[in-house]
């Protein structure tokens, strides 16, 4: 049951194959050797460090509503949302701003005094750190009285 194959057509395909691994490596270091990324770096998710009390979730949505959300894409300094196109610094401002604005749920109090807004350009990776500071919190203390009080 041995397959006959004659010496030239064996050594035809062993240059088929070598040639097929050298044109896949060739690629490949051509790729990883490229210093710039036609596509742009796409936001590739949000980190959340810091908080105690307001959810991870009601700061990560406050921070998508300034971009920093799937779809969006950095091009060299250039945050490139599905609406529109506004600078990086600008983007990671009015990020930390929205991180601020964070509420606790079913309250209107925002404990956050400070957010750290950080991009890593080459992964796309959104690091926010944030400060709840409850000592600066105003609180309204509203009593209800009931039907015999």
């Amino acid at each position: 049951m041995f397959i006959k194959i004659r010496r030239d057509t064996l050594i035809i395909l062993l240059l088929a194959f070598i040639l097929i691994v050298c044109g896949r490596l060739v690629t490949y270091v051509a790729f990883a050797s490229s210093d710039e990324m036609d596509n742009g770096i796409p936001i590739s998710g949000i980190i959340i460090k810091g908080n105690d009390i307001v959810p991870i979730d009601t700061i990560r949505a406050n921070v998508m509503q300034a971009g920093f959300r799937d779809g969006s894409v950095i091009y060299g300094d250039i945050l490139k949302t599905s609406i529109r196109e506004v600078s990086l610094q600008d983007a990671i401002q009015t990020a930390q701003e929205f991180a601020k604005e964070s509420t606790v749920p079913g309250t209107s109090i925002t404990p956050i005094t400070a957010a750290d807004v950080q991009v890593d350009k080459n992964t796309g990776v959104v690091t926010v750190t944030v400060i709840e500071d409850f000592s600066s919190v105003e609180l309204e203390n509203k009593s209800v009285t009931g039907v015999g009080g």
